[in-house]
């Protein structure tokens, strides 16, 4: 498949899944009416998922860098397709929940490998335009998820927003598979199964204690527990999941920390402004979708000025005017009430935060070798699956204060990403060489499939 093919099967699978997201929120209140299902049980639909994709994210990422991420992207497209169908056809909700999770195993296949694909078919001083597509697509998806999940619903019902994931997914996912990989990394070297297990065990036990209401300490506890385990088991293999070339990284550690930060300064920030607009200000769903829409055009027009950004500026005073930007804006929502106030707090979010997602996941992935690329895109999304969960808990546990309180306190989430920002490179380490040592492709790999 050439370069083009490849973008295009990226973004495909990008926005497949964060359409799913979207959606999903603006159909479960007429799920749970229509399958007779519990509140907890609706929420089980959402978090099934997130516990599978997050506890395998990162070992899918390693499959693919031994198998392929073309073929690894092939299971994931198809699964995911074949799960939602399954999903549109369910009789009862425990079979919504299972078949969720059973979607979130092969989301986890394919997330990373549309990162993946990119590194080996982009050279690495080349890969910061197709992020910005890539990023643009996401937050087109995420802008126009609840319209498309509301049109479906209310003309076709809750079960229509997975039937729309089927035909992409057979589009995308048939010719990844007829056509395969034709090199792979060398797959001589045994998998960790036990790092593979630790992790999981780690990240699942995480996202579902964060994702509980009120958090679960004894989650957080056995999560702690096992990633100390991880750590001693990571530092003693021969063959760890979790390669040293990755993890060892400064940029790379910078990079997911502040990804980290500022994916749950926004996503927190997200569910206070949600009672703010709809319970403070008396606005509907939609009037209050309407003031946020700021977000979703300054994220799409920031992640397309990424790229000019880091060739100018570097990845380092991109992402620390970034990470600031973010922070501002939820200061500016801490206090605003008024239309034009909120459409500002709102627009730098957007702003902040498409920039600061293209640069630092161009950051993963560029300092990646080809052969070690999958787990680095599973490290990327793994980091913006736990923002989220992180800054969600956070304003849940901050809500009785006062949405003022908590927002202040988000804000500060947020600036906690600056010094993380002020480790990536500046602009003499992007311009200067276009191919570093630390790039080279291995023996035996092509750059180009």
């Amino acid at each position: 498949m050439n370069r083009r093919w490849t973008l295009a099967s990226s973004v495909a699978g990008a926005v497949v899944v964060a359409l799913d997201g979207t959606v999903l929120t603006v159909a479960q209140p007429r799920l749970q009416r229509e399958l007779g299902a519990s509140f907890a049980q609706v929420q089980w639909t959402s978090s099934a998922y997130l516990v599978a994709v997050a506890s395998l994210l990162v070992f899918a990422g390693r499959l693919g860098d031994r198998y392929g991420h073309r073929r690894l992207f092939a299971y994931g497209m198809l699964g995911f397709g074949a799960a939602s169908a399954g999903i549109g056809l369910a009789p009862g909700v425990g079979w919504v929940v299972g078949l969720r999770a059973v979607q979130g195993v092969f989301g986890a296949l394919l997330q990373p490998a549309t990162l993946g694909m990119l590194r080996a078919a982009y050279p690495a001083d080349r890969l910061a335009a197709p992020l910005a597509v890539r990023t643009v697509a996401i937050g087109l998806a995420a802008a126009a998820g609840p319209l498309l999940g509301g049109a479906l619903v209310t003309g076709l019902g809750w079960r229509a927003v997975f039937f729309v994931n089927v035909l992409p997914a057979l589009a995308f996912g048939l010719p990844a598979l007829l056509r395969p990989d034709r090199c792979r990394a060398d797959g001589r070297a045994p998998l960790d199964l036990p790092g593979a297990v630790l992790l999981a065990v780690t990240l699942g036990c995480l996202v579902h204690a964060l994702g509980s209401r009120p958090a679960s300490v004894a989650g957080i506890a056995v999560a702690l527990v096992s990633a100390a385990v991880l750590v001693r088991h990571e530092r003693r293999t021969a063959n760890p999941l979790l390669p040293s070339e990755v993890l060892g990284s400064r940029t790379v550690a910078a990079a997911l920390a502040l990804l980290v930060a500022v994916s749950a300064a926004l996503f927190g920030t997200l569910f206070v402004a949600t009672y703010v607009l709809q319970r403070r200000l008396g606005l509907d769903p939609l009037h209050s979708a309407l003031r946020s829409l700021p977000l979703a055009v300054l994220m799409v027009l920031s992640a397309a000025l990424c790229p000019v950004l880091l060739r100018r500026f570097g990845a380092r005073g991109t992402t620390t005017a970034a990470t600031m930007a973010v922070a501002l804006g939820v200061l500016v929502l801490s206090g605003a009430t008024a239309a034009p106030a909120l459409g500002c707090g709102f627009g730098l979010l957007g702003a902040g935060f498409g920039t600061v997602m293209t640069a630092a996941t161009h950051a993963v992935v560029r300092r990646a070798d080809v052969a070690v690329a999958g787990v680095a895109g599973g490290l990327q999304q793994t980091a913006l699956n736990v923002g989220p969960a992180l800054g969600v808990a956070a304003a849940t546990a901050l809500m009785h204060a006062g949405t003022g309180t908590a927002l202040f306190a988000l804000a500060g989430v947020a600036a906690l990403g600056v010094p993380a920002a002020r480790a990536l490179p500046g602009a003499a380490g992007v311009t200067s060489l276009t191919r570093p040592a630390d790039l080279r492709v291995p023996e035996g790999v092509p750059e180009r499939r």
